[in-house]
C-alpha cells in the first residue's frame, strides 16, 4: 500500500514540473513562403518586404528632384490643357516623322537626326510647345497597340529632354495606337510606315 502511495505522489510531482516548464514557452507565429521564394510579398503588383516586426515595407516610387523646396519629377507629363488656346502646325515637322521597328519602342540611331532637328526649332522658339503622337501598325490588339504607341511617344520625349535639354513641361504625348494609319494596306510596306511617331508644333495665337 505504501509503495502505491509513493508511486502516485511521484507521478503527480513529475506532471506538475512538466506543466510548469511548458508555461515558460511562447507561441511565435512563423510566416511561411513557398519553396524557392524569398521572404517577399506582393502588393498591387509592386514588390514589398516584410521586416522582423511584421511591418510591410513598400519601396519608394521614382525619385523626384527637389527644386525650390518642392518635389518635382522631371519626367512627369504636363496637363494636356496646357495646349489650350494654342495653334497647331502639323506640316513643319512632316519630314521628321520617326519610324520604329516591329513591336519596338526603341529609337533607331538613324532617326536621331530627325529629333535633333525638332529640338533646334523648339530652342529657337521658346514660346512653342510640342505634341508627339505615337502610332502602330494594325497587328496586335487595340489595347496593346495603344500602350505601344504611348511608349513610342514617351521614348521620343525622353530623348528630347535628355539629349537636347528641352523642358518636359513643353512636351506632350498622345497615342492613337492603330487607329490612324499613314498608309492603308496589309503588308510590310504599309506597316513600316505606320509604326511611327509624329510631331505637332503648337504656337501661341497671334
Amino acid at each position: 500500500m505504501k509503495k502505491q502511495i509513493i508511486a502516485l505522489l511521484t507521478l503527480s510531482l513529475v506532471a506538475a514540473l512538466a506543466a510548469t516548464g511548458c508555461k515558460g514557452k511562447k507561441n511565435v507565429p512563423v510566416t511561411k513562403f513557398p519553396a524557392g521564394t524569398s521572404g517577399t510579398a506582393s502588393s498591387g503588383g509592386r514588390d514589398t518586404t516584410t521586416d522582423t516586426a511584421g511591418t510591410v515595407q513598400t519601396p519608394p516610387g521614382p525619385a523626384a528632384s527637389n527644386v525650390g523646396g518642392t518635389d518635382v519629377n522631371p519626367m512627369a507629363l504636363p496637363d494636356p490643357k496646357g495646349l489650350d488656346g494654342m495653334t497647331p502646325d502639323r506640316e513643319i515637322f512632316k519630314a521628321n516623322t520617326v519610324y520604329f521597328d516591329f513591336d519596338m519602342a526603341t529609337i533607331r540611331a538613324s532617326e536621331h537626326s530627325k529629333i535633333d532637328e525638332v529640338a533646334k526649332v523648339l530652342k529657337a522658339r521658346p514660346n512653342t510647345k510640342l505634341q508627339i503622337e505615337g502610332h502602330c501598325d494594325e497587328r496586335g490588339t487595340e489595347e496593346y497597340n495603344r500602350a505601344l504607341g504611348e511608349r513610342r511617344a514617351l521614348a521620343i520625349r525622353d530623348y528630347l529632354m535628355k539629349n537636347s535639354g528641352i523642358a518636359g513641361e513643353r512636351i506632350f504625348t498622345i497615342s492613337f495606337g492603330e487607329d490612324k494609319p499613314a498608309v492603308p494596306g496589309h503588308n510590310e510596306a504599309a506597316w513600316a510606315k505606320n509604326r511611327r511617331g509624329e510631331f505637332i508644333l503648337y504656337s501661341p495665337k497671334q
